[in-house]
């Protein structure tokens, strides 16, 4: 039985480095879903996923790595008539990233799953759904991914959700942003970026994007803020929670690894949204905040992310700082 279950993009992220004055890439397994199980699994839930990819050199590697993270994989399809996507990041001198994807409609497998081949029964064991805003960008996927939320949402399951704004993938910004609007309907806990919630709820200041949100039905909102740490609202108030100061190098997949830590959290609580208190949400945003930046002192996503150890050992011994 999975505690959390992830439907979305599974893809293969070549991150770059520089060797002898060569540009070498490396191969890690990526996609935004399948990060936030990995991490929520490696913290101890048991979580599956959903999806498709190729079946081909790179979703073999995919699905091993899934594997090997515990990760319940017979909601995983390969199909042999599409490919794996493939995602090209370069950091810049800033450490803004910059990425590539090989990812078009007619050939990316993620993109191509299609809601009979959804399993269904992993949906019925869990107790959170998860999804992102990425197998949205065209059909069948669009489709499959909305009816598999419905039908989640119809078993009573806790909706999270991650817009997960990448505006090279949509066929336009006006596209993207419906699309993530109309998806955040579901989402009883989501987490944005202040740009993302810009985009959500066309409010330029946050106070009132953060009410623009709640009152749609969204009980937990987490604003990731990087360096400075996040921002928790609910329904009881919002609050600012500072970050730990780290050695960055990458921060690739330290969003997703806030996430499934916080989601880890949830069901460690045992509480519903409506019953956290300030100290349930502070335990649980200062968690995911070490937990986050933990995973930027290492490169690549799935493979940076920590230890729940780690992340305590943190905890105690660093002082988290206010910006």
């Amino acid at each position: 039985m999975a505690d959390i279950v992830a439907v979305g993009e599974l893809l293969v992220d070549f991150t770059c480095s520089l060797l002898d004055g060569e540009t070498i890439y490396k191969q890690n397994a990526g996609g935004a879903p399948a990060n936030v199980v990995c991490m929520a699994s490696k913290l101890g839930a048991s979580t599956g996923f959903i999806g498709k990819i190729g079946r081909d050199m790179f979703g073999f590697y995919l699905k091993k790595v899934l594997f090997d993270n515990k990760v319940d994989t017979k909601g995983l399809i390969l199909d042999p008539n599409y490919s794996t996507t493939l995602a090209f990041i370069h950091n810049d001198e800033e450490g803004d990233r910059d990425f590539v994807f090989y990812r078009s409609p007619q050939t990316a497998a993620d993109l191509n799953l299609r809601y009979g081949e959804v399993n269904r029964e992993l949906i019925d064991e869990c107790k959170i759904f998860h999804f992102g805003a990425l197998s949205l960008t065209s059909e069948p996927a669009r489709t499959a991914t909305v009816n598999a939320v419905e039908y989640a949402k119809m078993q009573g399951k806790l909706i999270s959700y991650d817009p997960n704004w990448r505006p090279l993938l949509w066929e336009s910004k006006e596209a993207g942003i419906r699309a993530m609007k109309s998806a955040a309907q579901y989402a009883d806990i989501i987490k944005v970026s202040e740009k993302e919630l810009q985009l959500l709820t066309d409010c330029g200041a946050l106070i009132p994007g953060v009410a623009k949100l709640l009152e749609t039905g969204v009980k937990i909102i987490c604003i990731t803020q990087g360096a400075k740490g996040c921002i928790i609202a609910t329904a009881k108030g919002i609050e600012r929670y500072p970050a730990y100061k780290v050695k960055s190098i990458d921060t690739l997949g330290s969003g997703d690894s806030f996430f499934g830590a916080f989601l880890y959290k949830m069901l460690e609580l045992e509480k519903s949204p409506e019953e956290l208190d300030g100290e349930d949400i502070l335990e649980m945003a200062m968690f995911s905040n070490a937990c986050g930046a933990l995973c930027s002192t290492k490169q690549g996503a799935i493979p940076a992310m920590p230890s729940k150890e780690d992340i305590i050992k943190l905890m105690e011994t660093v002082k988290p700082e206010r910006n």
